[in-house]
């Protein structure tokens, strides 16, 4: 009588250990329970202890956290014939868990797959310049065009985010001397607008001290600096200019 006892005890905690976990069913706070009552969709199971029936019903387990996946690196080539290596990475999130299941086989593949694909397309219609310049827009649109096909399938693409572009040595080389003539055509440019403003300032100098006779004693105390020594001698060619200054100032005394 005994024994038997034992050995029914030990038989029910032998079903417990294999019954009770699929009985109750404990889903975390970041994910969806996909119940299948005789492989069809019943219903979803929602954070925190839940029960099924043994052998009738069988529960999936969904991520529902934001999830990020890379893109492979690969070589596109741009609308003006320029080979680039590019990879990038795609940020989603499942929004519908019973149809991220039940729709498509691995949604994390298809994403990558179908964004790879897309990111082919858009960059192979652009010019190396605008994918220079224009890398977050390019981004958008790739995303926008992963986001129309995967909201099927029940999930979200929050970003796509374009990492590393590589581009051929040679054309590394051209670009530099390109940065480097640009450089010079402003330096250039930025010099002339100087000399430019010095000769305008110089110029309205210069008719301001014609007018006001001032140059004339501008003249003199140049000739009275330079004549410091009596040994030297120093011959002037005094301009009209000058000459006319003497006069106003002559007219003024």
């Amino acid at each position: 009588m005994l024994s038997f006892s034992i050995t029914g005890i030990i038989t029910l905690l032998i079903l417990a250990i294999v019954f009770v976990p699929k009985i109750l069913v404990i889903i975390d706070q970041y994910e969806r329970g996909i119940v299948l009552t005789f492989g069809k969709y019943s219903h979803t199971l929602q954070p925190g202890l839940n029960i099924l029936v043994p052998i009738v019903q069988r529960v999936i387990r969904t991520d529902i956290r934001i999830t990020t996946s890379d893109i492979p690196s690969q070589e596109v080539i741009t609308k003006d014939n320029v080979p680039v290596g590019i990879n990038a990475v795609v940020y989603f999130q499942v929004i519908k868990p019973e149809d991220a299941v039940l729709k498509i086989q691995d949604y994390s593949y298809a994403i990558t797959q179908y964004a790879q694909t897309a990111l082919r397309d858009v960059i192979g219609g652009v010019e190396l310049d605008t994918l220079l310049g224009e890398r977050q827009k390019l981004a958008d649109e790739i995303k926008t065009i992963v986001d129309q096909e995967t909201t099927t399938w029940g999930i979200d693409v929050t970003a796509i985010k374009i990492q590393d572009i590589e581009i051929p040595a040679d054309m590394k080389r051209v670009m530099a001397k390109q940065a480097e003539a640009e450089r010079e055509r402003r330096a250039t440019i930025i010099r002339s607008q100087g000399e430019l403003s010095a000769a305008d300032n110089l110029n309205k100098a210069m008719t301001m001290l014609s007018e006001s006779g001032a140059i004339s004693i501008r003249t003199l105390q140049t000739i009275e600096a330079t004549t410091a020594n009596p040994s030297n001698t120093v011959i002037f060619a005094l301009p009209i200019e000058v000459l006319e200054g003497f006069k106003k100032l002559a007219g003024k005394i």
